[in-house]
């Protein structure tokens, strides 16, 4: 067995950490480069490109890329995590679940942290409570016995590992479809706000609808999903089920997958063992982590903070570059100011909410909340009519606790899949608004329509009901009950000839009536069990579209008031550069010659400045053009 590198070495592959070193260099060049571009902003009087450029500083120096890992109950998630920092991060455990999601991120020294809501917070807040790290199962797992202490949403975990270093990280979520529906929501819910996500199956069966439905879900809402198949090393026929998994992944979309074995790769990380390390199959998920999930991340992060560089220099050079003019050449500063009115005036129409974009935001968000509550109620009116066939097809009393369990699950289903179709339609309607405003800065916000985080909360459970089993005595006494009327009736009809009330003929007509006075109270019953059950479904249908049909009004008002405050924002900053440019043409036209040479030195050492700016700013990033 061959020896290799320490095990935190493991985690690396060769130039993996010269590029990050190189790409955390350029990031803080941008950042510097931001904050001179904000402070000439600041010397210049723009203060609302001051604040445009707080965020962009803001997204840069965010820290975290995130990667989910999510998958059905059981199926190795926590180990994974494990096996990737190669610590015990997350609580293990054959006979528990992981019931609260668990994140593993970088920091020099290693430390727990219990995510607490605080219930006495007039806002809701929550808390990070330090815990000692040989104890996060009590907190974060269905068995963890302080987890009924306190409300607890969530929990931290931070480690010196290198993998982590460059901002990963790893967020263990519980399992979806495996212990508890509403579960799969939430879980679909933190999907919007993650960099990638990672499904984990195991090898002992290819993917389960469930899975599927999941994975469309999860590609319809995440930028970046991989499949992750785990236990390779306990199921010999793992090959032929990851080349079963993957005619499912090819029929799907584009999603790579990996195969490997958590076990091998601790293992290996212990004996220091390279090979083996390249047995389990982390390598090339490692390898994934950093080149598609981090470094595309980081793309994107500087990519836009390009985009709004460039944005911000050029309405700062617009009125020094439109006042300088109009000093040298004053023979054109009536055209030039005809023309700076005239773009003035679009400007005056983007900010009106008679503007195109607005009206088509307006009209959009209405289309959407009337589409949304029709797709709403048309999946869930599919879900009750199939309750409802379910329950005429036998005895509901029995089995309701099954019946129950199923309605959730299908009820879970469709409220997602009502949620990540309003997360498209809200992107689409944004790039719809985009283009209508039509201006080159007008990127789209981010807008986290598809977070589903408690939506079912407030909705009871669907209430129980009686079995409808009856015991021996009350089937005797039903009998017996009907029995005496056919005994009585056969004893008076034969009386009448003389025959004595109770005979042999009066006692086999007095079983025959109890035996159908029997079937017809079963019969009835059964009839009233199947109606209880059918108005049960429909009261928890009703009471799920009462609450999330609010949820998705509110969450597309919040589409509409982002919107319309990231465009109009946008609209405002330019009309005060055409503004501003107007003013300075003006001014500059009514200067003395006494003063003009003074303030032509001026302005063009203001123009150099920004000209310097604009010079620093990257021409392209990843070979993508900067957008200037």
């Amino acid at each position: 067995m061959t020896k290799a590198a320490p095990a935190a070495s493991m985690t690396s592959a060769p130039g993996d950490d010269t590029s990050s070193t190189a790409m955390a260099r350029a990031n803080q060049q941008l950042v510097h480069l931001v904050e001179k571009t904000a402070d000439l902003s600041g010397a210049l009087g723009r203060a609302d490109l001051v604040g445009r450029l707080e965020q962009t500083r803001a997204r840069l120096n965010d820290p975290y890329v995130r990667v989910i890992v999510v998958g059905q109950f059981k199926q190795g998630k926590s180990k994974l995590v494990n096996a990737l920092v190669n610590a015990p991060a997350c609580p293990v455990d054959d006979d528990i679940a992981t019931s609260v999601p668990t994140s593993v991120s970088y920091a020099e020294e290693p430390a727990a942290y219990a995510i607490i809501r605080d219930g006495n917070s007039p806002t809701g807040g929550v808390e990070r409570l330090p815990i000692p790290l040989d104890s996060l199962a009590d907190f974060v797992s269905e068995r963890g016995t302080r987890s009924d202490e306190h409300d607890i949403v969530g929990a931290e975990v931070v480690l010196p590992r290198e993998l982590l270093r460059g901002g990963l990280r790893l967020v263990d979520s519980p399992g979806v479809g495996g212990i508890e529906s509403t579960r799969s929501v939430s879980t679909l819910a933190a999907l919007s706000t993650a960099h990638a996500v990672l499904l984990v199956s195991d090898a002992s069966q290819e993917y389960t609808e469930p899975e599927v439905q999941f994975l469309k879900h999860a590609l319809r809402v995440s930028p970046n999903v991989a499949a992750v198949l785990s236990k390779t090393d306990i199921y010999p026929s793992w090959r032929q089920i990851e080349e079963i998994d993957r005619s499912h992944l090819g029929d799907i979309g584009r999603i790579p997958m990996f195969a490997v074995s958590s076990d091998l790769r601790m293992l290996a990380a212990q004996e220091q063992d390279r090979a083996l390390n390249e047995e389990s199959g982390f390598p090339a998920l490692v390898a994934h982590l950093r080149r598609d999930v981090l470094d595309r991340a980081e793309i994107v992060h500087r990519r836009a903070a390009v985009h709004d560089l460039a944005s911000v220099v050029d309405q700062l050079g617009m009125a020094v570059k439109t006042e300088l003019n109009a000093l040298l050449n004053p023979q054109d500063t009536p055209a030039m100011i005809a023309d700076l009115e005239s773009a003035k005036a679009r400007a005056d129409e983007f900010r009106s909410r008679s503007s195109r974009w607005q009206v088509t935001l307006s009209d959009g968000i209405a289309d959407l909340i009337s589409d949304t509550e029709h797709d709403l109620r048309d999946r869930l009116r599919k879900v009750q009519r199939d309750a409802e066939v379910a329950i005429d097809e036998g005895d509901p009393g029995p089995i309701w606790d099954q019946i129950a369990e199923w309605l959730d699950q299908r009820v879970a289903n469709a409220v997602s899949e009502t949620f990540v179709w309003t997360n498209d339609r809200s992107r689409w309607l944004s790039e719809q608004v985009a283009e209508e405003f039509s201006l080159e800065e007008s990127t789209i916000p981010f807008i986290d329509v598809s977070d589903t985080e408690g939506v079912l909360d407030p909705v009871e459970h669907v209430q129980g009901m009686d079995a409808g089993q009856l015991g021996a005595t009350e089937k005797i006494y039903i009998g017996l009950r009907g029995s005496y009327s056919g005994v009585l009736m056969a004893g008076l009809a034969m009386s009448l000839i003389g025959v004595a009330l109770i005979n042999p003929v009066s006692l086999v007509v007095g079983v025959l009536v109890g035996r159908r006075a029997y079937r017809e109270d079963k019969t009835a019953r059964l009839s009233r069990r199947q109606a209880e059950a059918k108005n049960l479904t429909r009261r928890h249908i009703d009471d799920v579209v009462f609450q999330v049909g609010k949820q998705l009004k509110d969450r597309l008002r919040f589409v509409q008031r982002v919107a319309r405050d990231h465009f109009g924002g946008i609209a405002d900053q330019l009309h005060r550069s055409l503004s501003d440019s107007v003013l300075a043409a003006k001014q500059a036209a009514a200067t003395f010659e006494s003063d003009r040479n003074g303030r032509v030195i001026e302005l063009r050492r203001q123009l150099a400045h920004i000209e310097s700016l604009r010079a620093e700013i990257p021409a392209s990033v990843d070979g993508s053009e900067a957008g200037r």
